[in-house]
């Protein structure tokens, strides 16, 4: 399964998240999140009939990511937001497919996981 990773500002339009996500043109099973960005992801995974993983943001500061951005590291403690929920929504033993690519406007990141098959 995988899991595209979402870090957004919260002007951050559906436009600009799926930007980011086609850049990967890859097929994903499920959207993640942080809590607090719900309603900005949730009308794209409604258009695109994909669930949305929410992720707590206390979990993303124990988690280490390729990709650094200061911005993240200030206020969320990782380097990458959607790097860091694509690996929790993916589960135990996952692994980044692709590190973070930012939308043209700036605005959002989008990051691949893949979840170990059971």
């Amino acid at each position: 399964m995988i899991v595209a990773g979402f870090g957004c500002r919260s002007g951050a339009s559906e436009e600009s998240l799926q930007a980011a996500l086609g850049a990967h043109r890859e097929a994903v099973a499920a959207l993640a999140t942080l809590t607090h960005r719900q309603a900005l992801l949730a009308p794209l995974a409604s258009a695109l009939g994909l669930p949305l993983i929410l992720v707590d943001p206390a979990a993303v500061a124990a988690v280490n990511t390729p990709t650094q951005s200061a911005a993240s590291l200030a206020a969320h403690g990782t380097g990458s937001v959607a790097e860091a929920v694509a690996l929790i929504a993916a589960g135990p033993g996952a692994q980044l497919a692709a590190s973070r690519i930012i939308s043209p406007d700036g605005q959002a990141t989008c990051a691949l996981a893949r979840g170990v098959s059971s």
